[in-house]
């Protein structure tokens, strides 16, 4: 049984009282346990509204998203958010840490979520920062930090707690070429080790090199799915 399955996914927007967008439409995909998915597409494209579907922050005007088993369409918001904080970590472009919060404390706050103790937390978390290369800037609040260390706290912030699935939301708009390098195999290698599934969200082909699959969006549809074998890529047009 696939890790992800979406089933006939399909998000409308209704603007004024008449007029509709449709931003998803029919979408089938599988995503296999420790999978890396790349979802590439421009703007506009329904790479976004796919995002927030699987991650379960919009709910979908028809079909099915099952995730580890469970049917996410169908939760209450009290049951997305338990399945999320459980289940799932986000590694966000803008990094989205907390300015008034240490590196440590950003670090730890999934684990605060689930109510574990100060003290394991801290450990917890200093050992992330550690793997990340960041165990000099432990006490450092984000405005002490540069943006590729920042996306390193974004990081262990996304792993810290070993969830099953991380969604990669743009990860490295905002960093230079050799950073954008570098954030890629950190993330990458902490992934592979313990056999995460991660879904990759952007517009940059260069990124999509370091997935398994990039899954191609355009206009609400999966245009075409490329196969990653050995740095060498296979097209397989969606139709076949």
């Amino acid at each position: 049984m696939s890790f992800i399955k979406v089933s006939g996914l399909r998000k409308v927007y209704r603007i004024g009282n008449s007029e509709k967008v449709v931003a998803l439409d029919n979408i089938d995909l599988e995503v296999e346990r420790g999978e890396i998915i790349c979802i590439l597409g421009t703007s506009g494209s329904g790479k976004s509204t796919l995002l927030n579907m699987l991650a379960g922050l919009e709910k979908p005007t028809r079909g099915e998203i099952i995730i580890n088993g469970k049917n996410i369409a169908q939760m209450s918001e009290n049951q997305l958010a338990m399945f999320r904080r459980s289940t799932m970590g986000f590694v966000f472009q803008s990094y989205n840490l907390m300015p008034h919060l240490t590196a440590l404390e950003n670090v730890g706050f999934p684990l605060m979520l689930k109510n574990v103790s100060k003290r394991a937390r801290d450990k917890k978390s200093k050992e992330m920062l550690e793997l990340v290369g960041l165990h000099k800037q432990i006490k450092r609040k984000p405005s002490q930090m540069s943006g590729g260390q920042q996306q390193r706290v974004g990081i262990a912030r996304a792993l810290v707690s070993n969830p099953k699935l991380v969604f990669a939301d743009e990860p490295t708009g905002n960093l230079d070429s050799r950073t954008t390098k570098e954030i890629m195999e950190l993330i990458l290698s902490r992934v592979k080790e313990n056999n995460q599934t991660l879904i990759i969200v952007t517009h940059d082909v260069n990124i999509a090199r370091y997935a398994d699959r990039v899954i191609h969006i355009f206009d609400g549809n999966i245009s075409k799915v490329e196969i990653v074998e050995d740095k060498h890529r296979q097209c397989v047009d969606q139709a076949n």
